[in-house]
C-alpha cells in the first residue's frame, strides 16, 4: 500500500481573515516528530481551531490537528499536541511586546512545505473583529 506524498502542501485557515484584522505576518519553522511530517505531506492537517501562545519565552501552536500516519506503528504521534515554533529572538520579543495590548492574539494563517522540504507556519499578530 503506497500513499501519495505531495511535494508542496498548503493548508489554509480561511476563517482567520474573516474573524481577525491582520496586523503583522511572520514565517515560523516547526519542531515535528517523524510521523508528523509524513502526515503533513499527505495533507492530513487542520489549523482552523488553533492559536499560538508564548510559554516560557517560546512560541507554541496549540490545538493544531495533524492526523496519525496510516502506515505508522507504535511510533505514531499524538494528533493534538503543543508544537514549538521556531522564530528569531527579535521577532518573538516584538510579538510578546505587542501581545500586551488588549485584544491582540497570534493566529496561524497558512501551513505549508517550502522548496527545501521544511514545514513552515505563517503566523500573524491579529486583533479580533466585532462580528455584529
Amino acid at each position: 500500500m503506497k500513499m501519495k506524498l505531495e511535494k508542496t502542501v498548503t493548508i489554509l485557515n480561511k476563517r482567520a481573515r474573516f474573524e481577525y484584522e491582520i496586523l503583522e505576518e511572520v514565517e515560523a519553522g516547526m519542531v515535528l516528530s517523524g510521523t508528523e511530517i509524513k502526515s503533513l505531506r499527505s495533507s492530513k492537517a487542520s489549523i482552523t481551531e488553533s492559536f499560538c501562545q508564548v510559554i516560557n519565552g517560546e512560541l507554541f501552536v496549540i490545538n493544531m490537528m495533524i492526523d496519525e500516519y496510516k502506515l505508522g506503528t507504535f511510533y505514531n504521534h499524538k494528533t493534538k499536541r503543543d508544537r514549538k515554533l521556531l522564530l528569531h529572538k527579535k521577532e518573538l520579543q516584538k510579538f510578546e511586546k505587542k501581545l500586551k495590548d488588549v485584544g491582540n492574539t497570534i493566529i496561524p494563517l497558512k501551513l505549508y512545505i517550502n522548496d527545501k522540504g521544511k514545514a513552515k507556519l505563517l503566523v500573524a499578530l491579529a486583533r479580533g473583529k466585532k462580528l455584529y
